[in-house]
C-alpha cells in the first residue's frame, strides 16, 4: 500500500524524479535528507491518532477549508503516514515543496498559508529526521491547497459571478487518488487533469515572461503627422515596428530595416489574423496602439484564461461532435472526431443583450422557420413601431399570433432560412440571417443575444452529412421552401458557447482577442484575491 501511494503521489505532481536536476536555482542547493526509488518497498511509521486532525485545524485555522479532504484521505489510509518514514522526510515532499513554491509558473499569484512554517520544516529536512504529525498534516492540507489553486480553479459561486454557466468539470482529488491507488495500471495512463490548451498557454506564459524580463518592449511611436503606413514607405517606426514583430514572432528575422517590405507586410497580416483584426496590409494608429499594449497586460490576458482552462471538463474534447462558439472571436468550429470540419464568422450579442455563457445539446433543425419575436423586442421596437405606422406589420411580413408577434418565413426573415435548435432556458440558437454585411465587421457584437451564423448552408449540409435521409440540394429546397418545417436530428450534437479572450491554434501560434464583455478585469481581481 505505502508503494502504491508514493507512485500516486509522483504520478499527481506530475514529475519523475530526474526532473531534481532541471530545478530553477532557488532549489539548486536544497538538501534532500534522503532519496528513494519510486519502486523500492518504505517501512511505514505506525498510524497516527485520528483526533489529532481536529486538533491540528484548530491550530492552522487558514487551512480548515482542506480539512474534510484531508479528513477523507487519511480515513481512507487508516491514518497512515504518507510524508514521512522511519528515515524521515520524503524526497516526494520535496517535490510538492517545489511545486508549491513555483505556482507562479502555472498562472497563480497566491499567498501559501504558513509558508514561514514550510521553509523551516524543508530547509532544515535532516537524515532520521523524526515524524511530526502536524508536519505531515500540514504537507497534507497544502498539497490540496495547491491542487484547487493549480487544477480546480476558484469555486463555483465565483463562476457564476461572471455569467459562465458551462459545466464545471467535477473532481474529487480524494476519490481521484482513491481510484489509482485501487487500480495502479491508471499510473501509466498519459491523461491531463485539465484541458490541454492550459498548457498551450502555460507555454506561452513563459515566453512572455521572458520578453518582460528581457525588458524590450519600449513603445513603438508614430510622427503626429502620419496617419498610416504603406508598403515602400520608410520611417524609423517601421524598424520598431519589425522588432517588435520579431519578439513575438510574427517575423523570423530582424534585418532593422525601416523601409516596409514584404517581409514586414506578411508579419504585419500575422499579426492582425491572430489579434482579431480585418487582414490588411495598412498600418494605422490603430496598429500601433495594439502593438503597444503593455507586456503585463498580455500576461494578465494569458493567466486569466489559464483559469477558465480549469472550468472546462477535459472530456468535452473527446466527443463524437461538437459545435463551439467562442464570443470574443466572433467564431464557431465544428469538430467530428476532435478535427475541426467548419469555421464559420458569427455575430453575437450586443453588450447590452449578451450572449449568454453555457452549453446545451443540438436536437433540430428548422427550415423556413417562422421568427417568434421576444416580448421585450416588441415592446421596445414592435409596438412603437405600429404607434408610428399602421403598416409597420405587413411591411415587415409580420403577424399577430396568439397574443404575440412572428414573422413569416422568407428570405427577408430576421432569422434568415434556417435555424439550429439546443433548447435552453435562455432562448439561444444559431441561425441564419438577411444582414450578411455583418459577418465582414471586425467587431460582430450586434444581436439580441442569440447567434448569426456565416455559414449556414454549409453548417446544415456537414450535420446531415451522414444522413441518407437529406442531400444538399432536398436542404435547398426546403430552406426555400417558404413552409416552417422541424427535423429532429438522430444525434445530439453538443454545444458550447464559451468566452476565450486568449487561445492557442494547433500550431502553437498565440490568439488575442478583445474582451467584448470586459470580463477579464474581473476574473483577474478574483484570482489575484484568492
Amino acid at each position: 500500500m505505502r508503494k502504491s501511494i508514493l507512485l500516486l503521489i509522483l504520478f499527481i505532481l506530475g514529475f519523475s524524479f530526474s526532473s531534481i536536476s532541471c530545478k530553477k536555482k532557488e532549489d539548486a542547493n536544497l538538501k534532500l535528507p534522503h532519496k528513494i526509488n519510486a519502486f523500492s518497498k518504505v517501512k511505514s511509521l505506525a498510524p497516527f491518532d485520528s483526533t489529532l486532525v481536529s486538533s491540528f485545524f484548530t491550530k492552522y485555522p487558514d487551512l480548515q477549508k482542506y480539512q474534510e479532504e484531508t479528513t477523507e484521505l487519511y480515513r481512507k489510509r487508516n491514518y497512515q503516514y504518507i510524508w514521512f518514514d522511519t528515515k524521515g522526510i520524503l524526497e516526494v515532499s520535496h517535490l510538492l515543496y517545489n511545486k508549491l513554491n513555483n505556482m507562479e509558473d502555472e498562472g497563480i499569484k497566491a499567498t501559501i498559508p504558513y509558508k514561514e512554517k514550510l521553509d523551516f520544516l524543508f530547509q532544515n529536512a535532516l537524515e532520521n529526521q523524526s515524524a511530526n504529525v502536524n508536519d505531515e498534516l500540514l504537507i497534507t492540507s497544502l498539497y490540496f491547497f495547491y491542487t484547487h489553486k493549480v487544477l480546480k480553479g476558484i469555486d463555483d459561486k465565483k463562476i457564476a459571478e461572471l455569467g459562465w454557466y458551462l459545466p464545471r468539470k467535477k473532481q474529487s482529488y480524494v476519490n481521484y487518488l482513491d481510484s489509482i491507488i485501487a487500480n495502479p495500471s491508471l499510473i501509466n495512463k498519459n491523461e491531463k487533469e485539465v484541458l490541454n490548451e492550459y498548457y498551450s498557454l502555460k507555454e506561452v506564459l513563459h515566453k512572455y515572461r521572458k520578453i518582460q524580463k528581457e525588458n524590450s518592449w519600449n513603445p513603438i511611436v508614430l510622427d503626429s503627422s502620419t496617419t498610416a503606413l504603406k508598403l515602400g514607405d520608410s520611417s524609423q517606426t517601421i524598424a520598431q515596428i519589425r522588432q517588435r514583430l520579431f519578439i513575438l514572432e510574427d517575423i523570423a528575422t530582424d534585418s532593422k530595416s525601416a523601409i516596409y517590405d514584404d517581409v514586414l507586410a506578411t508579419g504585419i497580416k500575422k499579426y492582425q489574423k491572430r489579434n482579431g483584426q480585418l487582414e490588411n496590409q495598412t498600418i494605422t494608429k490603430k496598429t500601433i496602439s495594439s502593438l503597444n499594449i503593455p507586456i503585463e497586460d498580455r500576461i494578465k490576458t494569458i493567466t486569466v484564461n489559464m483559469e477558465r482552462c480549469r472550468w472546462i471538463d477535459v472530456d468535452v474534447a473527446k466527443a463524437k461532435e461538437l459545435i463551439v462558439v467562442n464570443i470574443p472571436s466572433y467564431r464557431l468550429t465544428y469538430f467530428k472526431e476532435g478535427k475541426p470540419v467548419l469555421i464559420s464568422n458569427v455575430v453575437v450579442g450586443k453588450d447590452m443583450n449578451k450572449t449568454v455563457i453555457f452549453s446545451a445539446d443540438m436536437r433540430y433543425i428548422v427550415f423556413s422557420p417562422y421568427w417568434n419575436v421576444p416580448k421585450s423586442i416588441i415592446a421596445k421596437e414592435i409596438k412603437p413601431g405600429i404607434a408610428k405606422n399602421p403598416n409597420y406589420l405587413a411591411q415587415h411580413n409580420m403577424e399577430w399570433n396568439n397574443g404575440t408577434v412572428r414573422q413569416k418565413p422568407g428570405p427577408k426573415n430576421s432569422l434568415g432560412l434556417v435555424k439550429f435548435l439546443f433548447p435552453n432556458s435562455n432562448s439561444i440558437y444559431l441561425h441564419d440571417t438577411p444582414s450578411k454585411s455583418l459577418f465582414n465587421e471586425e467587431k460582430r457584437a450586434f444581436s439580441h443575444g442569440c447567434i448569426r451564423v456565416a455559414k449556414p448552408v454549409e453548417l446544415a449540409n456537414e450535420i446531415l452529412k451522414d444522413d441518407k435521409s437529406w442531400t444538399p440540394e432536398k436542404i435547398d429546397a426546403a430552406m426555400h421552401k417558404g413552409k416552417e418545417s422541424w427535423y429532429t436530428l438522430k444525434n445530439k450534437i453538443p454545444v458550447y458557447i464559451g468566452y476565450f479572450t486568449a487561445w492557442v491554434d494547433n500550431e502553437g501560434v498565440i490568439h488575442f482577442y478583445d474582451d467584448v464583455y470586459q470580463r477579464d478585469d474581473r476574473l483577474a481581481t478574483m484570482l489575484f484575491e484568492e
